[in-house]
């Protein structure tokens, strides 16, 4: 890999899930990268299939789900269906993952000094006290005041938001290439979203981290994301720049996500909706998944589109895009 080639490199992608009722593909011919100090920004409704991508880029993928086709390579490293032995030494320390509820990242029972201390002696040969230097440093980096009294502390001693931050600096511990990022705000008040999302930035600034945001919220991603990528129904349906993308969407599904954003929407009025739901992946059948939900559809739409660039930079799977080509 060059200094400018890609940390991250996803190439259609598939992930599929194997039940009773039928084959759910949750990821179904996803595609993008990452570059070093490069936000991108995954959004969709829930059921998107984007959480389903984050956890394939980390081998986390239970069964009945499993990876069936398609590559993830990281430097150029394949990493798909990689053995479990080799991921160990790579996740956490190269490639790191911050959850949606850090609890997945706590143990409620063990001293938060503990949890680090373990964490980085896990990857790198240190004395316990450099293992303390680097966790007191970490919580330092995301804006934990008196870190040395925070490490003596429980979980259950941490706000919501302080718990969030311990789990995004376990994630910084190792200095990682990559961090991919579940939904790590959602559940915490609009103040402290905003400080956890200027410290990212300045974390992928300084440090040259490639950061993949997976958020269903694109007010989010709109002051965060270099890069944004659309999923719908497990595929990508517009990917783009973000400041382009939120000003002038292609697909008719960035529309309806934008226009559901309170914003301009006097006091009272009805705040737009994409009508209906995410179709049952046992039941998407041939076409656009998104045919039935959208006030474009044509004809053509019983055909599923392909992902066609429409301008320098930008892609929609759209048989009726809002701006043509």
């Amino acid at each position: 890999m060059t200094e400018h080639g890609p940390i991250l490199a996803i190439d259609n992608l598939q992930t599929h899930f194997f039940t009773k009722a039928g084959v759910a593909k949750a990821v179904d011919g996803v595609s993008f990268s990452v570059k070093r100090a490069e936000i991108l920004g995954l959004v969709g409704e829930s059921g998107s299939g984007k959480t389903v991508t984050g956890f394939s880029i980390m081998g986390l993928v239970d069964p009945p789900g499993r990876i069936v086709g398609g590559s993830i390579k990281f430097r150029g490293r394949a990493l798909a269906n990689f053995p479990e032995h080799d991921w160990r030494a790579i996740r956490g320390s190269r490639i790191a993952m911050i959850f949606q509820d850090p609890m997945m990242t706590l143990n409620p029972v063990l001293r938060v000094d503990t949890q680090m201390i373990e964490a980085v002696r896990a990857h790198h040969d240190v004395s316990r006290d450099e293992a303390r230097q680097r966790a007191r440093d970490a919580l330092g980096r995301v804006g934990i005041a008196s870190p040395d009294e925070r490490l003596a502390s429980y979980p259950h001693q941490f706000s919501g938001g302080m718990r969030q931050r311990v789990a995004i600096a376990i994630a910084l511990l190792h200095k990682p290439l990559a961090i991919v990022a579940d939904e790590p705000t959602t559940a915490l008040d609009v103040s402290i979203q905003g400080q956890i999302l200027h410290e990212m930035q300045s974390v992928a600034a300084e440090t040259g981290v490639a950061l993949i945001w997976i958020t269903h919220d694109l007010a989010i991603v709109s002051s965060l994301a270099d890069e944004i990528c659309v999923m719908y129904a497990g595929r990508i349906v517009e990917r783009g720049p973000a400041d382009e993308v939120l000003t002038q969407p292609l697909h008719p599904y960035t529309r309806g996500l934008l226009d559901s954003v309170p914003g301009e929407i006097a006091p009272g009025s009805v705040l737009p909706q994409v009508p209906g739901a995410i179709p049952s992946l046992l039941r998407l059948g041939p076409g656009c998944a998104f045919r039935q939900r959208c006030s474009r559809a044509g004809e053509r739409c019983a055909a599923m589109p392909a992902l066609e660039p429409l301008a320098p930079g930008r892609a929609a799977r759209c048989h009726y895009p809002l701006v043509a080509a």
